[in-house]
């Protein structure tokens, strides 16, 4: 094995992505070494890329990515649970100061890892961790959703959304999601009640789906006025408002009127501090299982870009121009 390796590093602010041979990382303890097969691109990325995002911590120069698929090929010491040739997936670094996942190999905390799902191919399950922790972290860890609760994605149609739809209608619940008129058929495909937020009022679609009594848990992906539209449709008293982007300046009157409740999903904890690190681990396997048991896909950019062609795949995302996660594939020899 080369004792180097090509990566993407974003060297400055602003300025396209270069792809240099740096050196191979060794696995310390704790730590696999993994062959990286493909890499998700994440809006977070992108916003790195461009001196932004500063909640996520990397310093540039650096080589970003969050989000890997990809083969184990060697053991740090006190590694168990993993063997070599083993397919996994993993949100793995990118951020805090550590190497990301666009590159030919990464060495990554094993906590964070979990075998790949043989139903997913390489492409699709580097598609996974970021957005499916994320639905978890809100609708399982915060919320307890369950069997018999009426619950409302925002952005159905985007990545914690469509992640968020199944992982609700898996555990039992009756799932709606607001979307644009065009993502209205791909929400109903994955098994939502699909809502035109431009076409119809909170206080239509809460008497609609709820006789007027609101959600029992309302999940916000989307952010901003959104967030307030969320206040405006949760259940009173028992209702829970889940946001992963709930960074803005927002009344928390609406809610307050409600006696509901509000958790905030910051998804990037475990790697900024190194604490819960397993617990990201033990979603992702409960991801798999609910992928191998044909309860959980995802929608992936049929594009495909080579590593060199990293700058066109941030170019894609920060513009808002794909049909699905993008990916970056990297060879598997």
């Amino acid at each position: 094995m080369s004792q180097t390796m090509l990566a993407a590093i974003a060297e400055s602010a602003h300025a396209p992505l270069v792809v240099r041979r740096i050196a191979r990382p060794v696995p310390g303890k704790g730590q696999i070494l993994v062959k990286v097969h493909a890499a998700g691109v994440n809006p977070l990325d992108t916003k790195i890329a461009n001196g932004a995002g500063a909640h996520a911590r990397q310093p540039l120069p650096a080589v970003l990515g969050l989000d890997l698929a990809g083969t184990v090929v060697e053991l740090g010491e006190a590694v168990e649970g993993f063997t070599l040739g083993q397919e996994v997936f993993g949100m793995a670094g990118g951020i805090g100061g550590t190497q990301g996942t666009m590159a030919e190999y990464i060495a990554v905390d094993a906590r964070l890892i979990a075998p790949k799902p043989h139903a997913l191919d390489m492409c699709e399950a580097a598609a996974l961790p970021l957005v499916f922790i994320t639905a978890w972290e809100g609708l399982v860890d915060r919320a307890n959703v369950r069997a018999g609760q009426q619950v409302l994605i925002h952005g159905g149609a985007g990545g914690v959304g469509q992640m968020a739809i199944q992982l609700a209608k898996a555990r039992g619940a009756k799932v709606y999601a607001t979307g644009s008129a065009a993502s209205l058929d791909f929400i109903r495909a994955l098994g939502a009640t699909a809502i035109d937020y431009q076409a119809q009022h909170v206080a239509s679609y809460v008497a609609q789906h709820t006789a007027g009594e609101g959600f029992d848990i309302v999940y916000d992906t989307v952010g901003g006025s959104t967030l307030d539209a969320s206040f405006e449709a949760v259940k009173p008293y028992t209702g829970h408002v889940l946001s992963c982007l709930g960074w803005g300046q927002h009344s928390l009157a609406p809610l307050s009127f409600r006696s509901a409740t509000y958790s905030g999903v910051f998804t990037l904890t475990p790697l900024l501090t190194g604490k819960g690190r397993e617990h990201h681990g033990a979603i992702l396997h409960e991801a798999a299982e609910l992928a191998d048991a044909g309860q959980l896909r995802i929608r992936v950019d049929r594009q495909r870009f080579a590593l060199d062609e990293v700058n066109d795949a941030f170019r894609q995302v920060a513009e808002g121009r794909t049909k699905g996660k993008t990916i970056i594939q990297l060879p598997s020899e």
